[in-house]
């Protein structure tokens, strides 16, 4: 089946097959094409260009693009959309003053997801998180990282990762998983860590291998959950069932995740809310790709990662959203695009693309995914009639979306 998307106002990210990610001063450069075509066939795109070399060919379908923008779908690197419930009354807790980890220590923030989750049984949990998927993809996100680790016991843990691959199996789009274990200490391990680091070691690993249940693993990073000792022990253990690192550090400390990251050859390092010089430094060079996550920085009024800091040093940075119960309560990455540009400085070119082809690097979908190039896939944003592209971050508070083609078909 052809189809032929014909009079675009402007495509954005038309690239070469050779580009996987935007480094440096290159991410202010948004190659563009101004009244332009798309043809697809089938699930891929096969030609693109201007209108007034559009060569005659039957199609099946033509979609008017007329004074509308079209764009690939964004690629959100970073979430734990699938949890149980919500956290509605520590929003509350922290309007009154307590802090996120304050509310952590009471028993409150990732234990409190991971007791609704583990008295959640699967089709139910199923059930919640396809809600938000569903909404995600109507937001024109066309690619996903879920991770585990609001379950916190083998079972639960489990649990989690089934719901994740039955997405990947039940949705149109691309669906990575990422094994979070180390999320956070149980109840029952408070005071004994090392015991926990052992069962996910020596019980939860083996049996995600068993069941191809992940493609990545992460760890929390940072004071009070895990060191720097936990993160080596975690990473070696992922990687010896095939796991490469994608993992959290940086967000309310800088002691040295960073470095660990590389080291093992993360595909991401995410968060990165609090950065210094070294950890610029290691980065350079190194194929691992940082990540942002603005609205999480919103929702808590936590410092941002410092975008200009990292992109004026050359290097490559994406964004994502966090999308989880206790600090992000949205998978909106048309926020996360308006968020970065006005609190992180970050011009709507960097921001588009972060939130595109480098956002599809960070979860290794980059040869398929994030720009427009014959032979990836055709997961496109059609906008509704706008200005320009400057006018998807600046009108933050307007959905700006007409259409969102997954697989060069209308998602409804």
């Amino acid at each position: 089946m052809f189809t032929l998307i014909s009079n675009i106002k402007e495509l954005l990210q038309a690239r070469e097959s050779d580009k996987y990610k935007i480094s440096g001063a290159e991410m202010k450069q948004l190659p563009t094409i101004k009244n332009a075509y798309i043809l697809i066939e089938n699930d891929v795109i096969v030609d693109y260009g201007e209108m007034q070399h559009l060569k005659p060919i039957i199609v099946d379908k033509t979609i008017d693009a007329s004074n509308q923008i079209v764009m690939p779908t964004w690629c959100d690197s970073h979430t734990h959309i699938v949890y149980a419930g919500n956290r509605e009354q520590e929003f509350v807790d922290r309007i009154n003053g307590l802090s996120y980890e304050e509310i952590a220590n009471r028993g409150g923030g990732i234990l409190n997801s991971a007791n609704k989750l583990q008295e959640t049984s699967e089709q139910d949990l199923y059930l919640q998180s396809i809600e938000r998927v569903k909404n995600v993809i109507r937001l024109g996100t066309g690619a996903l990282e879920i991770k585990s680790g609001y379950g916190l016991t083998t079972d639960a843990e489990l649990k989690m990762l089934r719901v994740i691959k039955r997405i990947r199996t039940e949705f149109p789009i691309p669906v990575k998983a990422t094994f979070l274990g180390a999320h956070a200490l149980p109840a029952k391990y408070k005071h004994d860590k090392t015991a926990y680091l052992d069962l996910i070691i020596n019980e939860m690993l083996p049996k995600i291998e068993e069941e191809q249940l992940a493609d990545y693993i992460d760890i929390f990073c940072e004071k009070g959950y895990f060191d720097l000792e936990d993160t080596e022990k975690i990473l070696n253990a992922g990687q010896h069932y095939g796991l490469r690192p994608k993992i959290h550090v940086n967000q309310f400390n800088a002691f040295g995740g960073v470095a660990k990251g590389v080291a093992h050859n993360a595909l991401s390092v995410d968060h990165l809310e609090e950065l210094n010089i070294a950890d610029i430094n290691i980065l350079k060079g190194s194929s691992t790709m940082p990540v942002a996550l603005p609205s999480c920085s919103y929702f808590l009024s936590i410092p941002y990662t410092p975008a200009r800091q990292i992109i004026d040093a050359g290097l490559p940075l994406a964004l994502a959203t966090d999308y989880n119960p206790g600090s992000t309560p949205s998978g909106n990455m048309n926020f996360v695009l308006s968020t970065a540009c006005i609190k992180m400085k970050m011009t709507p070119e960097e921001a588009i693309n972060a939130a595109t082809l480098n956002g599809a690097y960070a979860m290794g979908i980059e040869k398929d995914y994030g720009s427009i190039t014959k032979g990836k896939k055709a997961n496109l944003i059609i906008t509704k009639g706008i200005p320009s592209y400057n006018y998807l971050p600046y009108a933050f508070g307007d959905n700006h979306i007409d259409k969102v083609l997954i697989n060069g078909k209308i998602y409804k």
